[in-house]
Order: C-alpha cells, then sequence, then structure tokens
C-alpha cells in the first residue's frame, strides 16, 4: 500500500528535515531570481539546502521550465514545503514570456510521486496545528492553479502516482505513463477520501470506473492508466529522457506542438500495445459474449457500481456472485465505511461541478477528516503499528448517518477554500 511505502520510506530517511517553516518572503525572493534566469546550468533551491539535497528542483531547460520532485527516499511524497514552491514557481513561470512548457518529474527511479506526507498531516490533526490545515489548502490551491494553467503542462508519470501525485499530474493538459507507472487512489483504506480533485476526475472516467477505484483502491499499471483514461499518452520509460530533450528544444511551441511530438513518442512505444485492459481477466462471461474494446468492457464491469447509495453496490456484488464479485466484497469489507459513504456521495456531487467546486468540497471532506476517527486509527494501522486491522467507527456502513455525511460536506463560512 502507498501509507506501508511511505512508511518504509520515511523510516529509512529518518533525519530528512523539514522546511515548511521557511517564510513565503524568502522562498519568494529566491524565485524571482530564479524566474529571471533564462537557461541555467544547474539547479536551484529555495530552502539554503545544497541541490542536492533540496526537496524540489526547479529549472528553466530550452523553452521549458521543469520541475523535479527531490525525496527519492521517501518515494518523492509531497510536503507542505514543497507546494508552496511549485505553485509559487509556477505563478512566476506563467508570466514569463521565455517560458512555453513546463515538465514535472520525479527524481530515484521509482516515483513519480506517492502521495502526500501523511504522517506530517497525522501528528499535526492530532496535536492542532495549522500544518492539518496548511497542508490541504494549499495543496488544493495548488491543484487548481495545474487544471487552469494557461501554458501547455506536461507530468511524467514515470513510476509509483498516488494521491497527492495525482493531483501534480492529472489536472494537467498531458500525463504519460510507462511501464513502470502505478496509479492508484488508496484513501478509503486509511480513512480518507479520493482528494486533490478526485471528485472532479473520477467520475468523468468511462462509466463507473472511477467509482470503482475510488471506493476500491484498485491500482493500474503501465499501459492501463492510459486505457482507463487517467493518461493522455504512453510512453516506454527508457525514450522519456529522449522526449524531454524534445520538448524543451521546441521553438515557441505550443499546446499542439507538445501533442505532436508526445503522439510520435507514443507511436514508436509498442510496450504492451496488445495486452488486454486488466479488467478483463476478472470478467470471463462477459469478455466471451461481448467482443469490445478494454475500455468498453470495463463499463461491464462497472454496472456493478450502478447504485444510489454504497449499501445497494454491496448488495450487487453479492447478488453477481463471481469470483470478481467476491473480490470486491472482501476489498470493500476491509475499507473504513465512513471513507465509502463519503466518497460515494463526493464522486456523485462532483460529477455535475467545477473543479474548483470539487476542490472547496473536498477541503471541507479532509477536514471532517481530521476532527474524526478514522483517519488517525487508519493512519495507525497501516503507517505506524502496521498491524493492518483498523477499528472503524462506526464498523458498519449502515451506522454512517446522512446527518454525519451533511455535516461533513457543510460548509466552514469564513475557513471555505477560496480559490
Amino acid at each position: 500500500m502507498l501509507a506501508s511505502r511511505l512508511s518504509q520510506s520515511r523510516a529509512e530517511n529518518p533525519g530528512q528535515r523539514d522546511t515548511a517553516h521557511l517564510s513565503r518572503g524568502n522562498v519568494g525572493h529566491r524565485l524571482m531570481s530564479l524566474n529571471r534566469l533564462h537557461n541555467i546550468s544547474q539547479h536551484l533551491t529555495m530552502s539554503g539546502h545544497s541541490p542536492s539535497e533540496a526537496e524540489v528542483l526547479l529549472a528553466k531547460s530550452g523553452c521549458a521550465a521543469v520541475i523535479t520532485m527531490n525525496r527519492p527516499k521517501a518515494l518523492n511524497a509531497l510536503n507542505l514545503n514543497m507546494a508552496r514552491q511549485i505553485y509559487q514557481q509556477l505563478k512566476l513561470w506563467e508570466e514569463d514570456p521565455d517560458t512555453f512548457l513546463v515538465i514535472i518529474k520525479g527524481s530515484g527511479g521509482k516515483a513519480f510521486c506517492a502521495g502526500g506526507d501523511i504522517l506530517a498531516v497525522t501528528n499535526a490533526g492530532k496535536s492542532g496545528d495549522r500544518l492539518a490545515q496548511d497542508f490541504f489548502r494549499e495543496e488544493y490551491i495548488l491543484n487548481n492553479a495545474i487544471g487552469t494553467y494557461r501554458k501547455p503542462y506536461i507530468a511524467f508519470i514515470d513510476g509509483i502516482t498516488m494521491g497527492g501525485g495525482v493531483g501534480l499530474s492529472v489536472h494537467g493538459h498531458f500525463r504519460v505513463a510507462s511501464e513502470k507507472t502505478l496509479f492508484a487512489m488508496p484513501e478509503t483504506a486509511i480513512g480518507l477520501f479520493p482528494d486533490v480533485g478526485g471528485g472532479y476526475f473520477l467520475p468523468r472516467l468511462p462509466g463507473k470506473l472511477g467509482l470503482y477505484i475510488a471506493l476500491t483502491g484498485f491500482r493500474l499499471k503501465g499501459r492501463d492508466v492510459q486505457k482507463a483514461g487517467i493518461a493522455t499518452h504512453f510512453v516506454e520509460s527508457e525514450k522519456i529522457p529522449s522526449l524531454e530533450k524534445d520538448l524543451t528544444c521546441l521553438k515557441e511551441p505550443t499546446k499542439k506542438d507538445v501533442a505532436e511530438v508526445l503522439d510520435t513518442y507514443q507511436t514508436k512505444s509498442t510496450a504492451d500495445e496488445e495486452k488486454p485492459f486488466i479488467l478483463a481477466e476478472h470478467l470471463d462471461k462477459i469478455n466471451r459474449s461481448i467482443r469490445r474494446t478494454d475500455v468498453q468492457k470495463c463499463l461491464q464491469v462497472a454496472s456493478l457500481f450502478t447504485a444510489n447509495n454504497v449499501e445497494e453496490i454491496i448488495e450487487n456484488l453479492k447478488k453477481d456472485g463471481s469470483s470478481f464479485a467476491q473480490q470486491q466484497l472482501q476489498t470493500l469489507s476491509k475499507m473504513s465505511p465512513t471513507s465509502l459513504k463519503i466518497t460515494f456521495r463526493q464522486l456523485k456531487n462532483g460529477s455535475s461541478l467545477t473543479l474548483q467546486e470539487v476542490l472547496t468540497m473536498e477541503y471541507r471532506l479532509s477536514q471532517a477528516c481530521m476532527r474524526g476517527h478514522d483517519f488517525y486509527e487508519g493512519v495507525r494501522a497501516v503507517l505506524i503499528d502496521k498491524d493492518q486491522n483498523p477499528k472503524w467507527k462506526p464498523e458498519r456502513l449502515e451506522d454512517v448517518t446522512n446527518e454525519y455525511l451533511d455535516s461533513c460536506f457543510a460548509s466552514l463560512g469564513g475557513n471555505d477554500l477560496k480559490l
């Protein structure tokens, strides 16, 4: 699981310094200096670290600006300091006439970004520290900046891409997956919900695929990430450095120019091209009787998830009786009942909302989770004690009342997220 990976990574690097205390003024000053450089030979840092120690690397290369998340031992997990640096620099590059596109990637070869710094948020929420508010607020502001960016934004999701990493990529113009990509939104397993705009992009995937991914935390790998409609392109990992070079060498490129380069590289990438969509293996009876594209097959899977509430989904799965349905029942039984119900309503509401409205809704939900029980219990069970045996409260779906859900979605008044 994502949380397990983050826990292991943190243990391997216990001395990593948190630089979120830096003032915006100091960050802004350094970023302004960076923006005035048109073509630099080394990455600069906003924290006073040497380049090799910086948590996020920001550079110009040819026509492009390049963001590299640089916490490889933590699978490039996003923290508040990183979010602030990326946001401020994105705004500067957006106004820079010599910057024509933005590329974002991860270092270390394993992950694009495996999520947010969950343990830091957990500790802050328990102690009442403002980080539990500030992290979600500023992360969602960054997600919105990416979703409304005026210049081509290309994410190389070449590795693990979960949670916060999804928010850094999925709202941009282009998402390039590789055979190393591992995509998931596993939040219901730790008492959270698929945030960072999940309520916007997930219900817009084919059929009920997004709801299925959101509730179960199902993992997609490699080319399946594109087949599901999450990535816009698939390029073999070994070709990505060459792709980056060709993008940076473009002369005043438009979005169309960027798309043509990406299309060319995708055409040259044939790995797993004929491999069926991963969900097809769970649907033998549908595959035997209906010859359709992989995504259309996925729509047949999703019919089990067409319901008015989570309880109806459970009933659909029980009535179906297939091995696939039984596997989903087993998976859902391990998830936080509260998270499942929040997530169902989040995606239902989000299907007709703008990205900005969704992020406002999700900020309210994030603060409800910080006030509740299951998030802290999920983190304990998965990241801290690692017993994989969370004690959810309440334990049953039917005990998560509509009145409680209404309170989670209620306005925070003056504390609402403003975009």
